[in-house]
């Protein structure tokens, strides 16, 4: 009797135990929360002021991390083709990001255009040289002009054909100085290396607040346009966040970061 009244309790325990595995709420698991993650942007040069500050209001706004990769559209495209861990690509000319889409390595649906540069001759605030046209650039005191590789850089290939539309291409070839990308033309020109740069107007302009240089806009008319085009990469772990970047530099915020930093804007009148 003893035994059979043992037997009931265990049952009526287990029974109850199993009711209230079954019946219990499932509480969330901080595993399916949404995490912070890191996203790697590869990005032209000419973005590194414009892409900080937008990079810095995303993290503020979202808690993910953004790490820049910032050189010449040409490498970051090579580094993307050998499956570099990247999340966004920003290209300084739309070509690249179209080449991309022909190997099926970004998401169709994300490419969008986002600027349209513009080019600048710069020169030290300290220098005695007073370069206003590209015509200037043919004077013998200027002895060394650095201008981005054209061979991989947007840029470059803007300054050349600037050049070439002003018939001086030929009469500066013995001044040229190749920079990597377009921040590393400016910084030869900040240093002395080189007497005058061609460069983005994009990096120009926060110059406007140390006056550390002087630069001059080479007329639109004088090259192709410098139509600039993002896009997220297929492969990359973090498709949300990407997406979200790439929104925000489209967005509001960031076409009014944009736009300080001189870039004409889709939409906008080339002049402004």
């Amino acid at each position: 009797m003893r035994t059979n009244t043992m037997v009931g309790i265990l049952l009526v325990s287990s029974l109850l135990a199993a009711c209230t595995l079954t019946s219990a709420p499932e509480r969330p698991s901080s595993a399916t929360a949404v995490q912070p993650v890191t996203l790697t942007v590869s990005a032209a040069s000419d973005l590194i002021y414009a892409f900080g500050e937008i990079g810095r209001q995303f993290e503020a706004e979202t808690g993910h991390k953004v790490v820049f990769n910032f050189g010449s559209t040409g490498q970051l495209t090579q580094q993307i083709e050998q499956g570099a861990p990247v999340d966004v690509f920003a290209a300084a000319n739309v070509s690249f990001v179209e080449d991309l889409e022909r190997q099926g390595l970004i998401l169709p649906d994300t490419k969008q255009m986002y600027a349209r540069g513009r080019i600048t001759l710069w020169t030290r605030a300290d220098s005695p040289l007073q370069i206003t046209n590209l015509a200037d650039l043919t004077r013998p005191e200027v002895r060394r002009l650095a201008i981005a590789n054209p061979d991989h850089a947007p840029y470059g290939v803007a300054a050349r054909q600037a050049m070439q539309t002003a018939g001086i291409w030929e009469a500066v070839q013995t001044k040229l100085v190749l920079g990597d990308n377009v921040r590393q033309t400016l910084q030869y020109a900040e240093t002395g290396n080189v007497d005058v740069a061609i460069v983005a107007l994009s990096l120009s302009v926060p110059a406007a607040g140390d006056t550390s240089g002087r630069w001059t806009v080479i007329p639109q008319e004088m090259h192709p346009p410098i139509d600039q085009a993002l896009a997220v990469i297929k492969d990359t772990r973090h498709e949300a966040a990407a997406r979200a970047f790439a929104a925000l530099v489209n967005g509001p915020q960031g076409r009014q970061i944009m736009r300080k930093y001189g870039f004409i804007l889709p939409g906008e009148a080339p002049d402004q």
